[in-house]
């Protein structure tokens, strides 16, 4: 039925956009290490821009510090190259093989600074999810215009689908509360 998979096909693209707007969060600073802040930034390997979780291993032995130790050593300043080039505004510094980032504690300004940014991700992740709300609706409307389906499961339809969205739109709304205290706390 036709109607099924519009509503299976759109929910899953809702539910990959809180899926994406988690792992961008990753990447925010909170004052405490975390893998997440380095692991995704693209390094030019060997004219290749590659995930710095393929080249290295990521690990936090303290909760103020981020180890990097790359698998192929020559890949070292690259590395370090792009860690400086980044919005991290963290420096890092050379130990033999070995790439330290020794994460600071936040300011209360900068703490509101990046609770205000994670809540504009949010709200970038709430309109991906409407827009895909309206797709959805379009595609309803369509396939009830060509006799498919028709108009009470075209308004069942909707239902459903404002269900979801209503549903995903309050996950996004629970992400971001979870990550702004993440960031107030630490």
């Amino acid at each position: 039925m036709p109607l099924d998979k519009i509503i299976s096909e759109h929910k899953q693209k809702m539910h990959k956009a809180a899926e994406i707007l988690h792992d961008d969060l990753k990447s925010l600073r909170t004052g405490r290490a975390s893998t997440g802040l380095v692991e995704y930034l693209k390094v030019d390997y060997y004219g290749t821009p590659t995930q710095l979780k393929q080249l290295a291993t990521i690990a936090t032995p303290q909760a103020d510090m981020i180890v990097i130790k790359p698998f192929d050593p020559a890949s070292t300043k690259e590395i370090e190259k792009t860690i400086k080039s980044s919005d991290l505004s963290i420096t890092p510094v050379l130990d033999g093989q070995l790439i330290r980032l020794n994460i600071p504690p936040l300011s209360e300004e900068r703490r509101q600074q990046l609770v205000s940014q994670a809540k504009n991700m949010g709200e970038q992740t709430k309109i991906a999810i409407r827009n895909i709300r309206r797709d959805a609706n379009k595609q309803l409307e369509k396939t009830q215009k060509n006799k498919e389906i028709t108009e009470d499961d075209l308004e069942n339809g909707k239902k459903q689908i404002d269900k979801i969205t209503k549903n995903h739109s309050a996950e996004v709304d629970e992400i971001i509360k979870s990550k702004s205290r993440e960031i107030i706390a630490n």
